[in-house]
């Protein structure tokens, strides 16, 4: 209304004559073991969808800030705590989830699980590493095509130039060590002499003192640039 001043416009202002949706968070936590490319995945302890494979996450706070809620329910449910994320994106087709009008924001983390103990709690029956050539055919809610478009986006950023291979990798490695975890994540093979000038363009990588003995031929060891712990870029 003209001429009235932003405090008495809030005051009046009626929210109720919205309808709310709900809003959730989902959270792909991608990691790299025995070879393959693994998800964590729940399975559901309640309706809807009980017993069926998940992703972890559930309801945002009034007063939450999303990646903290994102955390919150990653902690919750699996145990997994203290990692980065990467907020991918929001999913809100209406017939989404049977229980309402719900919009899902979804995060993505790669990271190592070596010392990861996994321990299912709150809505979890179960918390799992899956190998993504083997997922269920049928997820809850639409947690299949979540799970596969943040696939898609985690393999673009690695193929156009960000360092997220980063949090798989040892504070020093090879670059055929490297390259293996490539190959794992975008599921095919590289060329070893396109994929090391590729690197080196990129300008992600340092020399680390030392070469990795033990091997035919000693390997001169690298590093990446940032420090351990920085966020996917």
């Amino acid at each position: 209304m003209p001429g009235i001043s932003e405090r008495e416009f809030l005051k009046e202002y009626k929210a109720e004559k919205y309808e709310r949706p709900s809003v959730t968070v989902d959270i792909m936590v991608f990691t790299v073991k025995e070879g393959k490319l693994h998800v964590l995945l729940i399975k559901r302890g309640t309706h809807p969808f009980r017993d069926m494979f998940a992703l972890p996450g559930g309801f945002v706070g009034p007063h939450e800030d999303l990646e903290a809620a994102a955390m919150r329910e990653l902690s919750e449910e699996t145990n997994v705590k203290g990692i980065h994320l990467k907020q991918f994106r929001a999913f809100g087709k209406p017939e989404r989830d049977p229980r309402t009008r719900v919009i899902t924001v979804a995060y993505v983390a790669l990271i190592r699980s070596e010392h990861i103990r996994l321990i299912s709690r709150a809505d979890a029956a179960d918390a799992v590493w899956t190998p993504v050539s083997e997922l269920p055919e049928k997820m809850a809610f639409d947690h299949r095509e979540i799970l596969s478009q943040g696939l898609d986006y985690l393999r673009e950023k690695l193929e156009y130039g960000s360092d997220i291979a980063f949090q798989v990798m040892p504070e020093a490695f090879t670059l055929s060590e490297l390259q293996h975890i490539y190959e794992i994540i975008l599921g095919k093979k590289m060329d070893k002499r396109n994929f090391r000038k590729r690197m080196f363009s990129l300008g992600l990588l340092k020399k680390a003192k030392g070469k990795k003995t033990g091997v035919h031929r000693p390997a001169q060891l690298f590093s990446f640039k940032r420090k351990a712990g920085a966020p996917i870029r």
